[in-house]
Formats: C-alpha cells, sequence, structure tokens
C-alpha cells in the first residue's frame, strides 16, 4: 500500500486537466519529458508496452492538431514510464526477501 500511495499521486497529478488550452510548445515539452524517461526504462529492461502505446497516442494527437489530447497523452506516457522505472529499482533487490530459503 505504502508504494502504491506515490504511484497514484504521481498519475492523478499527471493527469489533472489543463487550465489553458495547449499549444505545440507544450506538446513537445510534455513529448521530450516522456520520451527521456521511456529512453531510462527502456536501459534498465523495464519499459512497459502501455507506456510506448500513450507515445504514439500523443504523436497522432499531435500530428492532427489537437495538442490538448497530445499534451495529456505525454504526461500519462511521462507517469507511465516513472512508475516502471519505480518498478525497476524497487524490486531489484525486493525479490530476494520472497525468495524460497
Amino acid at each position: 500500500m505504502k508504494r502504491s500511495l506515490p504511484l497514484a499521486m504521481l498519475l492523478a497529478l499527471s493527469l489533472a486537466p489543463a487550465a489553458r488550452a495547449a499549444n505545440e510548445a507544450d506538446y513537445k515539452a510534455a513529448y521530450a519529458a516522456a520520451e527521456a524517461a521511456s529512453k531510462e526504462a527502456a536501459g534498465m529492461r523495464n519499459q512497459w508496452t502501455v507506456t510506448v502505446s500513450a507515445l504514439a497516442a500523443a504523436k497522432k494527437a499531435a500530428d492532427g492538431g489537437d495538442f490538448d489530447r497530445a499534451v495529456a497523452a505525454a504526461k500519462e506516457a511521462e507517469a507511465l514510464a516513472k512508475a516502471s522505472i519505480f518498478q525497476a529499482t524497487s524490486e531489484k533487490e525486493a525479490w530476494k526477501a520472497m525468495e524460497i530459503r
């Protein structure tokens, strides 16, 4: 429960609606942050497939000119990537405690 609370807070904050309409610069910043986190997760060999799907959805929405949806998808992708990084780091040593001795 203690581990899932920060993740839930991160997802809730990242999916909060923006106060104004997003523009292309907002999208590019959000996408760059999401892509960087995704690459970090991939480097840890723990990239989730839903992260890749969210990045693709962000790019598709931006290509269609819907920057609000693109920014939301990019922020979702960033949150998913950060969650996968958290999972990789927390389980790096935690699996030993579950090992049958």
